[in-house]
């Protein structure tokens, strides 16, 4: 069978090998880079200061000694060795160690200009025998360096300049090291000479930038020859572990999931769910105005998990664990018990104490080290005072795309302003992402405020399309039956008196069953003696009757014996008897 082009094309493709990669280490990075930095090849790290060109360097480094047992070089033409170990210490990279154990050749190249001679002919041919001898001296995989202007600042020549970028990045090629060579960003261009970025087979941007006084720093993958790679802009935070990249979203929406049903906690809410209750795994949106319970719902939530031995993480953006704890114990929600057992974390800061991508890193972090089955965020709403609306709906799909992957049961609330039901839409924009999405809301009546819950969607099942009032009570969440009046559902006082009028209704039709009932018993009486006469008059009857058949019977039997006498011979008389007396 001869194959077509589209087959013949799709064999070709699946037989050429890949560009080789190597794995960086650094968190998020690898996932946007599809595999790591090129192998063998140099890789052009450029950004303005601050932006933590040095230290993805150096993280590039360690991360590949301890991870991948992967020697490195480090040369520096600005700060020294023990400035370096230093200043990067407080994230737990220990260059001292790495050296002693000749893992790690940290060398310092001073370049100073009022020395350099430049004639035409003047090379780097020096620094290529320096760094190839630290190279093979520990057998290094792996190569920093920090940074290239002061590298070229002695050539005022730009033909020269040019000639000896591209030889370094030839001599790099050739020596088959994964090098990263960090670069200040310049006017108008990615580097100050305008001339790495090209010659580069990665580059790498790294941006600090200030939004509305809140600090952001954003990465971008310029290039990357022979492969695909992630083209957005990601944010990325240094923290104390080192550089942590947040991919927007995942590449692929190939996650498992599960059949298993998880309770919300109140029965009656269950019961409105074909399932009767979540998905493990989905995720659930709890919006509303304030005051109708959100925060109550989700504690019922937290418990429920709990209560079968699933570990919950609640991220309090409004109280404190002290302040929660107490407040949910007023209606028999006590949770008390499942933090001292370590079953529950409630974690509250202020929306503003961080941005959102350390805010996001944080919970990564958490959900890494406790593992849970479920996390409740609440309110997601507050997370507008430290982004715009599409900063926070990039966090939030981030944040549900890296739960749903780890099959983690999701509950957010939401706040939302107005009270038209017409206001369901949150301001994140994340109700069309979540899986279910519950609705509470205001019933308002006449001189009364009550509280009304229904399911706006509920993806992969049957829901009811009712509004249920439901009350907040001693004994927690309380879903109240649905009571239709001649105008709809009726709710409050208005519940109250439907309830009233049809007992009134229900009493009036029992008592007019017991009246029917005594009128019923009155006739059947009176049926009864009626039937009682006539059973005696009609035994009288049948009495005569029986009597006049009886004479009847008796004259018959008197005339047939007289006829029986009279046909009997009669007896002759004998002379001198007597004549017979007849009378």
């Amino acid at each position: 069978m001869l194959d077509t082009p589209a087959s013949a094309s799709s064999h070709q493709s699946a037989a050429l090998p890949k560009l080789p990669k190597v794995p960086s280490g650094i968190d998020g990075l690898d996932e946007i880079t599809e595999g790591g930095l090129p192998l063998g090849r140099p890789t052009l790290v450029c950004g303005s200061a601050g932006c933590g060109k040095t230290l993805m360097g150096i993280e590039f480094l360690v991360r590949g000694i301890e991870d991948y047992n992967e020697p490195g070089v480090l040369m520096t033409f600005e700060e020294s060795a023990a400035e370096l170990a230093a200043n990067v210490t407080s994230l737990g990279f220990d260059l001292v160690k790495l050296q002693a154990e000749k893992k790690l050749r940290i060398d310092q190249v001073h370049v100073d200009r009022s020395e350099i001679e430049e004639t035409g002919e003047y090379d780097l041919e020096g620094l290529f025998i320096r760094l190839g001898h630290a190279i093979d001296s520990i057998g290094a995989k792996r190569v920093v360096l920090d940074t290239i202007e002061a590298l070229f600042s002695g050539f005022p020549n730009e033909g020269v300049l040019r000639s000896e970028i591209r030889r370094l990045f030839r001599w790099l090629k050739d020596k088959g090291v994964t090098t990263i060579i960090t670069a200040e960003r310049g006017e108008g261009t990615l580097t100050r000479q305008g001339l790495e970025e090209y010659v580069s087979d990665c580059v790498i941007l790294l941006d600090n930038r200030v939004i509305d006084q809140i600090t952001t720093r954003r990465l971008r993958i310029v290039k990357y020859r022979g492969s695909t790679h992630g083209t957005n802009e990601y944010p990325y935070l240094i923290m104390e572990s080192g550089i942590s990249v947040l991919p927007v979203t995942s590449l692929q929406l190939n996650h498992e999931v599960s059949d298993k049903i998880v309770s919300s906690g109140v029965p009656a809410l269950d019961e409105m769910f074909g399932r009767r209750g979540f998905y493990q795994g989905s995720s659930v949106l709890v919006t509303g105005t304030a005051g109708t319970a959100k925060t109550t719902l989700a504690a019922t939530f937290a418990r429920e998990i709990c209560r079968h031995e699933g570990r919950c993480v609640f991220l309090a953006f409004e109280e404190s664990p002290q302040q929660l704890v107490r407040n949910m114990q007023s209606v028999s929600i006590d949770l008390a018990p499942f933090v001292a057992s370590g079953l529950l974390k409630i974690e509250a800061t202020r929306p503003t104490l961080n941005g959102l991508e350390r805010h996001l890193v944080s919970i990564h972090k958490l959900i890494k080290e406790f593992k849970p089955a479920a996390v409740v965020i609440d309110p997601i709403s507050n997370l507008i005072s430290v982004g715009n609306l599409s900063e926070v709906k990039s966090m939030l799909i981030r944040l549900i795309d890296f739960l749903k992957v780890n099959n983690i049961t999701a509950l957010f609330t939401s706040l939302i302003s107005g009270r038209s039901i017409q206001q369901e839409m949150t301001e994140e924009g994340v109700s069309s992402l979540v899986d279910t999405w519950i609705s509470v809301r205001d019933l308002e009546g006449i001189g009364e405020r009550n509280r009304g819950i229904s399911i706006l969607k509920s993806r992969g099942m049957s829901h009811s399309n009712k509004v249920r009032e439901f009350l907040v009570t001693e004994q927690g969440i309380q879903l109240l039956d649905v009571v239709i009046g001649p105008a709809g559902i009726v709710t409050g006082a208005g519940r109250l008196t439907q309830q009233l009028q049809e007992r009134a209704q229900l009493l009036a039709a029992q008592q007019e069953l017991e009246r029917k009932d005594r009128e019923l018993e009155r006739r059947r009486r009176v049926l009864e003696a009626t039937i009682g006469n006539m059973r005696t008059e009609f035994e009288s009857v049948e009495e005569e009757l029986r009597q006049i058949n009886h004479e009847e019977q008796a004259r018959q039997q008197v005339l047939e014996e007289g006829k029986a006498h009279f046909s009997q011979p009669q007896p002759l008389q004998t002379p001198g008897a007597a004549p017979s007396h007849t009378s």
